[in-house]
């Protein structure tokens, strides 16, 4: 697979995490559910090393 499709494909999945992270934190029902939402955001890109 060329690097072209690679980086555009992580691109995508990227704007698909995002998207789905910011639906979540619209839906999340309490404030102590979106400081939940937010910690285990900032947390992802370590878990993915």
């Amino acid at each position: 697979m060329s690097s072209v499709t690679s980086s555009w494909r992580k691109r995508r999945e990227a704007a698909r995490n995002r998207r789905a992270f910011d639906r979540a934190l619209n839906r999340a029902s309490t404030p102590a559910m979106r400081e939940e939402l937010l910690a285990l955001a900032s947390a992802a890109p370590a878990l993915h090393r």
